[in-house]
């Protein structure tokens, strides 16, 4: 892994596979970090492509901007979106990425975004096409206000903190009841190897201020219809039939907005990548590079 300098902070990197095949650059969603992909997904993008991970500003290793404070996401909610209220937004996480493929020296690489990393995708695809081969939108949305919300139960997940924010064990079991109600039901993770993910990322960054942040910038980062309708690269929309954090008429609406973007539905899947999706997911991906490239 290696620190680089995005976009004027310090951001976690790590690149994957042969250094001469066409690239994929992977944004990861809402305060998860670059060692929560499967595995066994990175090993089958690698096989073809160089693969790039990161994580996002504000969480893992990269600069945290505790400068900034914690946001009143409450406020920011009844507003709408206040652009000014937050340090930044999603289209300067989409600026990072770019900043990213700087680094590595990748004029152009396919962009695959889960969740908010979708909506950071969909920013970098529409503000930067130059920089970008396709674009995979994975369990995410277009931000617009007609789409049907969260669950109550889902919104829970991502709005409740844990009873002990500090303690380990408690904050792993809380994000292990949180993916229960909006992973995946027809594809469900054992346990062990959720407690497993979520104890990783607790012991390299927990850092719940950060979180609350990003949730900020997808907040107040309001719609992006226009800019998806201006999107001309190749573009894959993948969304779980069964999803209760992001609705799939996210999804739907995201593919409609898209001029010649694919849709795929996916029975059973929710609001996770579990490692029983892993090889539809590969097989997707890489047919959509393939093409694209």
């Amino acid at each position: 892994m290696a620190q680089v300098v995005a976009n004027g902070i310090r951001i976690e990197a790590e690149r994957l596979g042969d250094p001469d095949a066409d690239a994929i650059l992977l944004i990861r969603g809402l305060g998860t970090q670059l060692c929560q992909w499967p595995a066994s997904f990175l090993e089958g993008l690698s096989r073809e492509l160089q693969v790039v991970v990161f994580d996002n500003r504000d969480v893992g290793q990269s600069q945290k901007l505790d400068e900034a404070g914690a946001p009143d996401l409450a406020a920011i909610m009844r507003r709408g979106g206040d652009t000014t209220a937050v340090p930044y937004l999603l289209r300067d996480m989409a600026a990072d990425c770019v900043g990213v493929l700087d680094a590595f020296g990748i004029e152009r690489a396919h962009v695959f975004g889960m969740s908010m990393g979708g909506m950071i995708a969909q920013e970098l695809a529409g503000r930067f096409p130059e920089r970008v081969r396709s674009l995979t939108s994975v369990m995410s949305s277009s931000g617009d206000p007609s789409v049907p919300p969260a669950t109550p139960e889902a919104m829970r997940v991502l709005t409740e903190a844990p009873a002990r924010p500090g303690d380990r064990d408690c904050v792993v079991e809380h994000g292990l009841v949180g993916r229960r109600v909006i992973g995946s039901p027809g594809y469900v993770d054992p346990d062990d190897v959720v407690r497993a993910e979520l104890g990783a990322a607790f012991d390299r960054c927990h850092h719940p201020v950060g979180v609350a942040r990003q949730l900020a910038a997808v907040v107040a980062s309001g719609s992006r219809t226009g800019l998806l309708q201006e999107i001309r690269v190749p573009s894959l929309v993948i969304h779980g039939l069964d999803d209760p954090l992001v609705h799939p008429e996210g999804g739907r609406h995201t593919a409609a907005q898209i001029p010649g973007a694919r849709l795929e539905e996916i029975p059973g899947m929710g609001h996770d990548l579990p490692l029983g999706l892993v090889p539809l997911l590969l097989e997707l991906v890489l047919d959509h590079t393939r093409k694209a490239s």
